[in-house]
């Protein structure tokens, strides 16, 4: 008895050390990963003297506002800002839906017809999006939706939906058949079934799709610089890469439109983040 009291304070001692070396680890890693968002929030208040000979880490002299003033002049913001908002809403919107209604047809039909579909969507994750660039346009081309808000959304679909429906199918092995069976006891048709019963379950996992597509198709600048060349349906990414050119690099005003382009997406994420935590876990280890 009295040796298994001497070793327990030993145990815990143990673990809180080792707790404590975790920690240290985590906080020096998010240094590393919050320093180049630190820089560039403290660049976009500085003015093009301090950006260039002043310290690259210390305080603006002078915080203002006038690069995010410049960069909504320059970005024409109120018009790119709207255009990747309705990119980025109605392609997770139509990916949320198709998604999450064909991963519940292909888990629930075990038929070798479902596995075949299953196992396409499978192989189109493994293929790059941009090995798929030339035949995209090329497509796109030919029906004459290049240059057209349904031709951006429809290729956004078509690129992000192999994923999206591999994301809903793991995760709905994870919702229990008996529900839907009840339902169909009590005499619900096969939409009131989905829409009533499986798609409140799905919450966790379509705030997953809804922020990962959201980030990417936000953030996009091959796909949308590749079918977009007019400036009334440009994004922000390709407005702001127009700020790095090989005669003008306006340095000040590209962070401050980086750090205007950040914003939504972040709000998006903190709104879903507990969603989008139990959708990954779940999907991982029930998947």
């Amino acid at each position: 008895m009295a040796k298994s009291k001497d070793q327990a304070p030993t145990e815990k001692q143990k673990y809180t050390r080792g707790t404590l070396v975790m920690q240290i680890i985590v906080f020096i890693s998010s240094l590393f990963f919050l320093a180049p968002l630190f820089i560039i929030v403290n660049y976009s208040f500085k003015t093009r003297r301090e950006l260039f000979l002043g310290n690259p880490i210390a305080l603006p002299e002078n915080p203002s506002w006038d690069n995010y003033i410049s960069a909504f002049e320059k970005l024409n913001l109120s018009t790119t800002f709207f255009n990747t908002f309705f990119y980025t809403a109605v392609s997770v919107a139509i990916l949320a839906i198709v998604c999450g209604s064909a991963a519940w047809a292909i888990a629930r039909n075990k038929g070798k017809v479902y596995k075949l579909i299953y196992f396409y969507f499978i192989v189109g994750i493994l293929i790059p999006a941009q090995a798929l660039f030339l035949p995209i346009y090329i497509v796109g081309f030919r029906t004459g939706i290049v240059n057209t808000r349904f031709g951006v959304i429809l290729m956004y679909i078509a690129t992000n939906i192999s994923f999206g429906i591999f994301l809903m199918t793991s995760f709905m092995s994870t919702v229990p058949v008996e529900l839907e069976e009840a339902a169909r006891i009590d005499g619900c048709s096969i939409y009131r079934t989905y829409f009533s019963i499986v798609f409140p379950l799905l919450k966790p996992a379509m705030a997953t799709l809804i922020i990962m597509q959201s980030f990417q198709i936000w953030n996009d600048y091959l796909m949308s610089s590749l079918f977009v060349s007019t400036n009334r349906l440009r994004t922000m990414t390709v407005s702001i890469q127009a700020l790095f050119s090989q005669q003008t690099s306006d340095y000040s005003t590209a962070f401050a439109a980086i750090v205007l382009s950040v914003l939504p997406i972040a709000i998006l994420f903190v709104s879903l983040q507990r969603y989008f935590i139990k959708g990954m876990t779940v999907g991982a280890v029930k998947g």
